[in-house]
């Protein structure tokens, strides 16, 4: 199931509780997906349940904030081991837009002590749909094969994107969701995973 709309600055997450396809094992990582944007994030929660939080441009800069206090509330409610980040991608007019998003919301994941990862879009799609340039219909149609996924009100492919993050995350900590060539799954080999406590028997 997809949550899709205009999120407030603190709005707690309303998902909680929502089954969705391919959730985490019982007990076991909690991984969060994040395809970062001033216009349209994706969220994939560690339930397997996506989010967008959609912002209107007339708000300006205070779009930063709803992005940054949605995560916020996601990582006390959620309670993430590891969030995996799409990275920005490189020569892109967008890109600097993109960025003014990215730091506020890394300062939470400091401030929160959650360890992250990036991911650039190359390897995610490479992953996903064994192509660096895969098109967001292919990585839609490629989740629906692996899992039965399905996003709603989804053109730009934000949820589908973080979906497949959170999916990269359990692949590559041992945790996997479902089974992929394994020439895909090698190429979640050029991200630079944080070690994570939680792996080690403890929790955060």
């Amino acid at each position: 199931m997809t949550f899709s709309g205009l999120i407030a600055p603190g709005t707690v997450s309303p998902l909680a509780g929502i089954s969705a396809p391919v959730p985490a094992p019982a007990g076991g990582l909690r991984v969060m997906g994040l395809d970062l944007s001033l216009t349209s994030t994706g969220v994939c929660l560690p339930t397997g349940t996506t989010v967008r939080i959609k912002t209107r441009q007339r708000d300006g800069d205070h779009r930063i904030r709803q992005v940054r206090d949605f995560v916020r509330d996601a990582l006390t409610v959620e309670a993430p081991h590891v969030v995996v980040i799409e990275d920005l991608p490189k020569h892109a007019m967008a890109a600097g837009l993109t960025a003014k998003v990215h730091g506020p919301v890394v300062c939470e994941l400091l401030d929160a002590g959650v360890p992250y990862a990036y991911v650039v879009p190359a390897t995610l799609k490479s992953f996903a749909c064994d192509h660096g340039s895969a098109d967001k219909r292919r990585m839609a149609a490629a989740a629906y094969l692996a899992a039965g996924a399905e996003f709603v009100d989804d053109k730009g492919g934000d949820q589908c994107d973080a979906w497949w993050l959170r999916a990269a995350g359990h692949e590559h900590y041992g945790q996997r969701l479902f089974e992929l060539p394994q020439a895909q799954v090698d190429r979640l080999s050029k991200v630079s995973w944080p070690e994570l406590r939680a792996l080690r028997g403890g929790e955060r």
